[in-house]
């Protein structure tokens, strides 16, 4: 029987199995209060039913299964989850009842995040082709936005904070994204240089690198903290600087601290793409008849560009996550809702902000991985 048993599959069935018996909403008459907990056979109707096939198919993974079942189950179950979530929230909350609040609880998260375990481990020993695995992340993509519109969730409280503040929630997005993406092309367009700058003149190397491991030293609320004084001084006391957009607080001051924490990732792999290319390429373009420019710019830049993706992929992951502290010195993005939420005791309301980090940072580094396997082959093919 030992033999029959999947390891890591008896890892997800414990911790799904465990998830069932713990709450899977809570039930709170209002959006502040604390509620009550409901495990999924009290929340939901026919809910042992339901509670039942959610023990089976996760004791079934532990069997060794074809990988191709595995994914199949997985993916039942991690619908299943989020439908019986909305299911649950319509169910409880009393008609005509605007207050009442229906949370997920620990026992939904942990349900989700063992048929994703599942879910990911079989995708693994699958191996699917690079084709196939950008196609499984759309597929991911468009399948969430399809629940997220249809409507069955609109009962579940971050829901019903989102329709409650849609306007507001699309401006912060917004914000985040042009937090973080703005951060990143800033990083890209002044790191590439003194990436090839120092590639180029080997002895700028250990003070530039040490200057810009001293910024990424720096604790991020106390670097967006540094920036209030600083650049509330600018914008005082030089002359059209506050007409340009300096301040103390607000967008202006997050990019720039969001924008130094960049600077290391950029540089250091640009300096590890350009010195990682064969010298005897370079010494071969030369030999040709190029310019050392020309190497630099038909030759090096596209051997590394493997690296240089997966540094934007370090940049634009952790700008996503750290753009959330923006909230905290008026930069706004999806940090508002957090900070709102903790000042007001509204676990709801952290959720709007912390929910859609969270996905956009997964998409992110999903999407920069397979973009970073797919330059790498390309580059493994013409070498």
């Amino acid at each position: 029987m030992r033999g029959r048993l999947d390891r890591p599959g008896l890892l997800f069935a414990l911790i799904g199995l465990a998830a069932l018996a713990l709450p899977f909403v809570t039930f709170k008459p209002n959006r502040i209060v604390l509620g009550e907990g409901l495990p999924a056979f009290a929340a939901l109707p026919f809910g042992m039913a339901i509670t039942a096939a959610l023990a089976v198919a996760l004791i079934a993974g532990c069997l060794r299964w074809s990988a191709l079942l595995r994914l199949v189950v997985a993916m039942a179950g991690v619908a299943i989850a989020a439908i019986s979530l909305g299911v649950a929230a319509t169910h409880l909350t009393p008609d005509g009842n605007t207050l009442a609040r229906v949370a997920p609880a620990s026992g939904f998260w942990l349900t989700l995040l063992a048929f994703a375990l599942m879910l990911a481990d079989a995708i693994t020993r699958l191996h699917p082709p690079l084709i196939l695995r950008w196609l499984l992340l759309t597929g991911a993509i468009v399948l969430t936005v399809l629940l997220l519109t249809s409507g069955i969730l609109d009962g579940v409280s971050v829901m019903r904070e989102y329709t409650a503040r849609q306007d507001i929630f699309l401006r912060e997005a917004s914000a985040h994204l042009l937090l973080a993406f703005g951060s990143l092309g800033l990083a890209l367009l002044v790191g590439l240089p003194i990436g090839v700058a120092i590639h180029q003149v080997r002895a700028s190397r250990r003070p530039v690198l040490s200057v810009l491991n001293i910024l990424q030293t720096i604790p991020s609320l106390a670097l967006f903290g540094i920036m209030i004084p600083i650049f509330g001084w600018i914008a005082a006391n030089v002359p059209g600087a506050a007409q340009a957009g300096v301040a103390g607080i607000g967008v202006f001051p997050a990019l720039v601290a969001l924008f130094l924490y960049s600077l290391l990732p950029v540089v250091s792999n640009t300096l590890t793409g350009l010195s990682g290319v064969n010298p005897a390429t370079c010494e071969a373009a030369i030999g040709l008849g190029l310019t050392r420019t020309q190497v630099l710019g038909w030759v090096l830049v596209p051997l590394a560009l493997p690296v240089l993706l997966a540094a934007i992929r370090i940049v634009l992951v952790q700008n996503i996550g750290l753009a959330v502290i923006a909230g905290l010195i008026g930069g706004g993005g999806f940090g508002a809702f957090v900070f709102q939420g903790l000042n007001q005791t509204a676990m709801d309301l952290v959720l709007l902000g912390a929910l859609p980090t969270i996905a956009l940072a997964l998409v992110a580094g999903i999407a920069l991985d397979l973009l970073v396997e797919t330059t790498t082959r390309a580059r493994g093919s013409h070498d």
